[in-house]
């Protein structure tokens, strides 16, 4: 390896800040080729330092011409201070001090999309975590907070609209068509919330009354042309600022409250003080561009954002190492969020499938890291599925624990207690404690283990006695670094069901209690036993109902069990996962089949249940699509010792044709039911029948008719909404057919000029089961629309390529590993986070057999090999060679 070994960064090793910021004031002055950044930072050391006063005050700086330094009024020569690639040390400083500094950047050349840039036409920031150091020379730490006072000047053309944080208090013109403006934030910020933007936009506006009878200007900016897809933006917004207020008690702080939606964007959208920048995937919606998906995630990504203002901003972290105080936190208010406004049980159906598919798959590789990490080489790569996730998923489990008034009541705590400071989870977890007077010592473990804790459940019913048993074991397998576990808290929800319905739970040393059906077990040994009394037959355990921890289960159900829990199981979270484990475990015994090359044969039994399912006119559609939905094949792989690809994939393809046979006129009957024009709805139910409508469509298009294809085709012409135009074009996506052909064209020619419904058909044919796919995939980067350095464009056609198709992508061949091998090496060169988190499919090679480990290897060395790495991807592939 040609590479010098990166500094990784211990959370051991913090130590406050040497100096503190009593203000700042920057000033832009924007131009084509240059812009002009002064800064006036007035500095003082800091007397919780406690260690020996520094002489010298270090700066954090990368990628910007010094142009002068001026401290205290004199300007600097060359020996009073020191620049290298990283920092900027100014010598021999007082204790109080004010420092000016000029620099020169250029953001129309930075391709990595961190500190300032340009979006097409746009000026925009984005600072979290270290970009706010490519910018101007700064303390760019997030627990170093102070007030913000920003002016702009630009060219009043080309840059009508001149945004930063927190209130607009002056604006006047200037010489030679320009403009300068005057932003004072009033709220204390770290410099990762700072932002920056100036374009010509156009704005959909609104006012919103808080519960204190405050009027906040709302604003939603787009680019020019587009301001009726920001419609629904706004909508969801003034939604989320009521649901905190309502649920939370927590009202906004500024006057403002902007939003900006550019088209180059590592993320999904970054909470800045004020001023949110967003992709604007997750921001543009109309019926006719976006589907009932798009709009749903605009509806959760508005309100992440929007409740950061409380979870993340005025409560900030101390240091990096605490990114799921403010992320995890902020998940899982957007989650309940989103279950109010939207199917509740199909969300949390839905955020089972994120751990289980994407978090599980995490916890059992190389990559594997607590929620809150003692250690990091590059912080870009913690922004993960499982801070964010498994980090909602822990504050799940504490709402479980101290139940819903009092969660509300250590939030109140929380946040009253630390509004205005930087603090970390430790403060966090001690305002539940506090506000329970529960000892969460044991609970803490959550945070630093990382692993999926395993619960072994065996039971046994007693008839003479009536008593029924549910023994519980806790393991949780070595990953990197952790070899051995203690044991979890783990909230375990469950019911007892039987024929005659549900039975009322009354454990054996209970007195007087409430005749419930659902109750929450405090695992906390490694292995305890629970007694339930008065059961009158042997019941079937309903077990981790709602997905009350981010835990597997074992315990041995027979199909028949499984069947009767998805049929009859009052949670229907239960249902749902019941109907999972049973088609998992048919999947599973049909690939050892077909790997013997054996006869398969579906089961009768599960294909009678799932057609029972589509009768149940109790339902939600959108809950009978689920039911119907077989588990991904990522899903399957991971359930296998060694991952067989194209078993998993022809096996799955061979059991949705049979269920196509099965319920084939139930299927049509829906179909032709709901298949029919109207004006497009964004309520639940017409939601939910449009998913159902859809699924039935790919169904039937299983069976090979080709008057299902000219179905699909007479949708997708006739179709008012984007929803259907894509439920038709998926249900054709692995068809080598005409159809498929021709609606693809079409498709393209209508849409060209859109930039994100471009996306959707990139993505359809990187995604596509066809054997040529990978052909289709390297031609679709030589296509005029292609952009190398846009990462939308790259994750819809690179990304969706090597983590949404594992059949093509792990081609025996190993072609697939040297696309993403060399697409990786060259997107480092603009934007080392975005080839980092491109090559996760690699880190997983482990998994594979023998001929695809060797192959997958070799392009992790091929990698490690190249002298000069990013941080980014040195980190991802060492730790996945390790």
């Amino acid at each position: 390896m040609n590479n010098q070994p990166p500094l990784v960064h211990q959370l051991a090793d913090y130590k406050p800040s040497d100096f503190l910021l009593d203000g700042v004031f920057l000033h832009f002055d924007l131009h084509e080729d240059h812009t002009q950044v002064k800064a006036i930072l007035n500095l003082r050391r800091n007397p919780a330092a406690n260690r020996q006063a520094a002489n010298a005050l270090v700066l954090d700086g990368q990628g910007m011409e010094l142009k002068s330094v001026i401290l205290n009024g004199t300007k600097l020569g060359s020996n009073q201070y020191q620049v290298d690639a990283q920092h900027l040390t100014v010598f021999n400083v007082p204790d109080t001090f004010s420092l000016e500094t000029e620099v020169i950047i250029k953001p129309q050349e930075n391709t990595q999309l961190t500190g300032l840039y340009k979006s097409r036409d746009i000026f925009c920031t984005q600072c979290e975590s270290h970009g706010f150091r490519r910018i101007t020379y700064f303390l760019d730490r997030p627990d170093v907070l102070t007030h913000f006072t920003t002016t702009i000047s630009a060219d009043k053309t080309r840059y009508p609209i001149l945004l930063s944080n927190g209130n607009l208090v002056d604006s006047h013109e200037l010489e030679n068509d320009r403009h300068w403006v005057k932003w004072v934030d009033p709220t204390h910020k770290p410099c990762y919330l700072f932002a920056l933007v100036a374009g010509n936009l156009d704005a959909v506006e609104d006012v919103f009354i808080t519960q204190s009878e405050r009027a906040i200007k709302l604003a939603v900016y787009v680019e020019p042309g587009k301001k009726e897809q920001a419609i629904h933006a706004m909508h969801s917004l003034k939604l989320a600022m009521r649901w905190d207020e309502e649920n939370y008690g927590r009202e906004y702080d500024l006057d403002m409250y902007m939003i900006v939606g550019v088209s180059d964007f590592n993320f999904g959208a970054m909470e800045n003080k004020g001023l949110n920048i967003f992709n604007d995937k997750y921001i543009l919606a109309k019926p006719e561009t976006a589907t009932d998906e798009d709009y749903i995630n605009i509806l959760a990504v508005i309100g992440h954002e929007y409740f950061h203002n409380w979870s993340g901003n005025r409560v900030t972290v101390r240091d990096w190492f605490q990114i799921t105080l403010k992320e995890g936190l902020t998940v899982f208010r957007e989650h309940q969020f989103t279950q109010d406004n939207t199917s509740k049980t199909v969300k949390r159906i839905q955020e089972a499938k994120t751990i289980r598919n994407a978090q599980f798959i995490q916890d059992a590789g190389p990559m594997a890291h607590p929620v809150y990490p003692d250690s990091y080489i590059e912080i870009n790569n913690f922004y993960t599925v499982t801070v964010y996730e498994k980090g909602a998923e822990i504050i799940r489990m504490l709402h479980t624990i101290l139940g819903h008034d009092v969660f509300r009541k250590a939030m109140d705590l929380y946040f009253s207690r630390n509004d205005g400071h930087p603090v970390t989870v430790e403060e966090f977890v001690k305002a539940m404690e506090d506000a329970s007077g529960l000892d969460l010592t044991q609970f803490r473990r959550w945070y630093k283990q990382a692993g999926t804790p395993v619960l072994i459940v065996k039971d046994d019913y007693d008839s003479k006695s009536k008593t029924y048993s549910l023994q519980v074991t806790q393991t949780c397998p070595p990953t990197p670094g952790q070899p051995i576990k203690e044991d979890f808290h783990i909230p375990l929800t469950i019911g007892l069901l039987t024929e005659a319905g549900e039975v009322p739970l009354q454990l054996q040393d209970e007195r007087n209690s409430a005749a419930v059906t659902t109750k929450v077990l405090n695992i906390q040994q490694h292995t305890e036993t629970f007694r339930f009394v008065n059961v009158p037959r042997k019941p079937v355990p309903s077990l981790l109902r709602d997905f009350s921890a981010p835990v597997k289960l074992q315990y041995s159900y027979s199909e028949a069990d499984l069947i009767f829990l998805m049929l009859h199981d009052t949670d229907a979270f239960n249902r749902w996962d019941a109907c999972q484990q049973l088609a998992l475990t048919i999947m599973l015994r049909l690939i050892e089949n077909y790997e013997q090359e054996l006869e398969m044969r579906a089961p009768h039994q599960f294909l009678d249940a799932l057609s029972t399912v589509f009768e149940d006119k109790t339902a939600d559609a959108a809950l009978i699509a689920e039911l119907l939905t077989l588990p991904q094949e990522i899903y399957l792989l991971e359930q296998m010792p060694v991952a067989d690809v194209d078993a998993v994939h022809d096996v799955r393809e061979w059991l949705r044709k049979h269920i196509a046979l099965k319920l084939k006129n139930q299927f049509m009957g829906y179909y032709q039911q709901h298949n029919t024009p109207g004006v497009y709805s964004l309520d639940a139910k017409a939601i939910s029948q449009r998913r159902l409508k859809n699924l039935a469509l790919a169904y039937l298009a299983h069976l090979g008719d080709p008057d299902i294809y000219a179905l699909c085709l007479a949708q997708f012409h006739a179709a008012n909404n984007m929803t259907d135009v894509m439920g038709a074009l998926t249900a054709l996506n692995n068809i080598d057919c005409d159809a498929r052909r021709e609606a693809l064209f079409a498709f393209y020619h209508r849409w060209q000029h859109e930039s994100l419904v471009l996306d959707k058909w990139f993505t359809l044919q990187a995604q596509s089961a066809l054997p040529n796919t990978l052909q289709v995939v390297k031609s679709l980067l030589q296509h005029p629309a292609f952009d190398i350095k846009n990462p939308n464009r790259v994750r819809a056609v690179i990304g969706a390529f090597c983590s949404g198709n594992p059949v093509n992508f792990h081609d025996i061949t190993g072609e697939g590993y040297v696309f993403l091998t060399d697409q990786a090496l060259e997107i480092e060169h603009y934007n080392p986070q975005l080839a980092a988190r491109l090559l996760e499919p690699l880190t997983r090679w482990k998994k594979f057999d023998p001929v695809r480990q060797a192959l997958m290897k070799q392009q992790l060395e091929r990698i490690a090999a190249k002298p000069k790495l990013s941080n980014d991807v040195y980190e991802i592939v060492t730790r996945s060679l390790d």
